[in-house]
């Protein structure tokens, strides 16, 4: 039964300093705002119409961000697991911002 073994999963790397920490947070904010954020802004500039656009193009394009990062950093073994936004800015951070 050689086929009987869980593979050892990597943890969510903890950030040290309090730098790394702000740019996680930062990235988690902006991926999970920014769709909201544009489309307040097209809405108070121009129309609802425009900022329902803009809602559905900022969530595309962030959730090709999102899976970019993703994909980047986090081990090939681990990729079929879900991360929220939090855990793929810590990830991202610890890998390539600050290591």
């Amino acid at each position: 039964m050689k086929n009987d073994y869980i593979d050892l999963i990597e943890p969510t790397p903890v950030l040290k300093t309090k730098k790394c920490q702000i740019i996680a947070f930062l990235l988690k904010f902006l991926l999970q705002f920014t769709p909201v954020l544009a489309a307040l802004i097209a809405w108070y500039m121009y129309d609802y119409f425009i900022a329902g656009a803009t809602l559905l193009i900022t969530f595309i394009v962030v959730g090709i961000v999102r899976a970019k990062m993703r994909n980047s950093v986090i081990p090939l073994s681990q990729r079929e697991y879900h991360y929220n936004d939090e855990g793929i800015a810590k990830w991202f951070t610890a890998k390539k911002l600050c290591p």
